[in-house]
């Protein structure tokens, strides 16, 4: 199955993998698609997203850096008689064990090529009409999500987790003991697959799960190709689903999940809450039954009372009756949670909406169309009051989510190194409280795991 390639400064190896069961066979459209290293084929995208996944477990958010440290790297997918093969050149060797590639690595593997396989096909050229309605959106989210057998008619159960991935220490551990109090509830755990609060929730529910004899639980991890490779995925994921884009990304945490809970965090964080509290605000989704509890640490609490101010200042005070901030009480979390997620299911059961994907919660084709941050986009965001709350917090999301691609995603990085930081414009008020929250995220280290932070953007007061 495997030969080893030998002298060099990392470790490498080569392997032949043929799929078991993960990934059904492809084809030959879509394989061609996988192999076409043109500037308009998948194999580039595919190499980034498998390296990513070759190195999980790694400690930098750095998305060059695995490119820098496996240059020679490269995957092909191949379509046999009797299925597919993949095969990888010059791997990272921490991928393997006695020269067998590790199996929960195998399985992320191949759920990259399955992804990208059904994006470059399904939502491809020739469906690109669909995906112009809201509606469409919707439909291609819950096939991606039905292609990577996500959905499951079984009870509600499913907790999304958000937080950042670079966190404290004291944060981290706070994350495993909320897992550990939800896996003790049979609660499953969906997060956006990486590092620190993304990975803690799965370990602590791994424990859980282990005492209350359950076999079959999902830890789901929800990524997207810019961000994969800043954020490989955690090894304990067993579920991995790569959306098209941020925007499908953060519907399908939305579509699956039956209540949110929120660790601290950074920017990306922040896009998160904005995202979901623009959409619950809506009068469409005003009785919509969606459990939100932010929590953390005691340590923590200056850093969500941060947040809590400028969500009162920006999204007013109806915003605040949509989340309810617990600090330094797993327990209370789980049990918060529990009963949340059980009006979840009676609300479905009344409205006879299916468990396994939410389809009563409207969100709009604004929070739907993929947001390309360019310094023209960023500057001509809308950040004045008077708008409605749904509205504003759809821009304070794109801007939120602009910094993140400056900070972690290769073209973003590389608009910043061409033209500069972001300018981000609007009220006064609202961006001095912009910029003292994106200050003290830096003064936190919750931009970046190693090394010193220069911002990609600036506030403009």
């Amino acid at each position: 199955m495997t030969s080893n390639t030998a002298t060099r400064a990392l470790p490498v190896q080569d392997a032949q993998i043929h799929p078991r069961g993960a990934l059904d066979v492809l084809s030959r459209a879509e394989v061609a698609r996988l192999r076409d290293a043109s500037a308009g084929g998948m194999h580039d995208l595919l190499r980034r997203c498998a390296l990513a996944v070759l190195t999980s477990g790694s400690a930098s958010d750095d998305p060059r850096a695995a490119r820098d440290l496996y240059p020679d790297f490269d995957i092909q997918v191949l379509q046999q008689d009797r299925g597919v093969r993949i095969d990888l050149v010059n791997a990272p060797a921490m991928a393997f064990v006695d020269g067998e590639i590790i199996r929960g690595i195998a399985e992320l593997l191949f759920a990259v090529v399955r992804d990208l396989a059904y994006t470059a096909i399904e939502l491809g050229p020739d469906y690109a009409a669909d995906l112009e309605s809201s509606g469409g959106i919707t439909n291609a989210v819950f096939g991606l999500l039905r292609n990577a057998r996500i959905l499951r008619p079984a009870d509600p159960n499913l907790v999304v987790c958000w937080g950042g991935h670079s966190i404290s220490r004291d944060e981290y551990l706070y994350t495993k003991q909320v897992g550990y109090e939800l896996g003790l509830r049979a609660l499953d755990i969906c997060t956006g697959c990486g590092p620190g609060a993304m990975k803690g929730p799965m370990k602590g529910a791994t424990i859980a799960h282990a005492k209350q004899r359950r076999r079959t639980t999902r830890y789901i991890g929800i990524t997207e190709p810019g961000i994969i490779a800043a954020e490989s995925p955690n090894p304990i994921v067993n579920h991995l689903v790569i959306m098209p884009d941020i925007e499908k990304r953060l519907e399908a945490f939305v579509r699956v999940g039956h209540g949110i809970i929120v660790f601290p965090g950074g920017v990306g964080t922040a896009e998160e809450i904005l995202y979901l509290l623009g959409i619950l605000l809506r009068e469409e989704n005003k009785g919509l039954p969606f459990p939100l509890i932010l929590t953390g640490p005691t340590i923590a609490a200056p850093y969500f009372e941060q947040i809590d101010q400028f969500i009162r200042l920006t999204l007013g005070e109806e915003a605040t009756r949509r989340y309810e901030i617990v600090v330094g009480d797993p327990v209370a979390v789980a049990k918060k949670m529990s009963a949340g997620i059980r009006q979840v299911r009676e609300y479905r059961i009344q409205q006879k909406d299916s468990f396994f994907f939410n389809w009563a919660v409207d969100i709009p084709n604004e929070y739907q169309q993929p947001f390309v941050p360019t310094h023209e986009a960023m500057a001509a965001l809308d950040l004045h009051h008077g708008r409605p709350a749904h509205a504003l917090a759809a821009d304070l999301r794109r801007a939120f989510s602009g910094i993140v691609a400056g900070n972690v995603k290769e073209d973003g990085m590389r608009r910043i190194e061409e033209f500069g930081p972001f300018e981000i414009h609007g009220d006064p008020d609202m961006m001095q409280a912009l910029d003292a929250l994106l200050r003290a995220f830096v003064e936190q280290r919750r931009m970046k795991i190693a090394g010193e932070y220069k911002p990609c953007y600036r506030v403009l007061t």
